[in-house]
């Protein structure tokens, strides 16, 4: 009444190679390129959404930084349009020195 055969551990066997059986009578379709399940649609929406978030923070950095005298000078100062709102000379007869 004892068990027989191989307990334990099972012998690690290598998978036949079969190829898929494709039917000539079911719909023809393809599995689009991908890299590890990205392909290139979705790729596409990542990249346009991770840039739009990057603008944002880069703008946001700006106008967060815009207080620093060397930030100010160079880079909000030589915008086009806006750029006299951050002029912060003071005129001479509101000097006290």
């Amino acid at each position: 009444m004892g068990l027989s055969g191989q307990h334990g551990a099972q012998t690690w066997t290598q998978r036949p190679d079969y190829k898929t059986y494709k039917s000539p009578y079911g719909p023809g379709y393809s599995i689009n390129k991908n890299f590890h399940g990205i392909d290139l649609g979705r790729a596409t929406k990542f990249g346009i959404t991770a840039g739009s978030f990057g603008a944002v923070a880069g703008i946001f950095a700006l106008f967060f930084f815009s207080d620093v005298p060397k930030v100010r000078k160079d880079i909000m100062q030589k915008i086009p349009i806006i750029g006299e709102q951050f002029d912060k000379s003071l005129p001479p007869s509101d000097n006290p020195f």
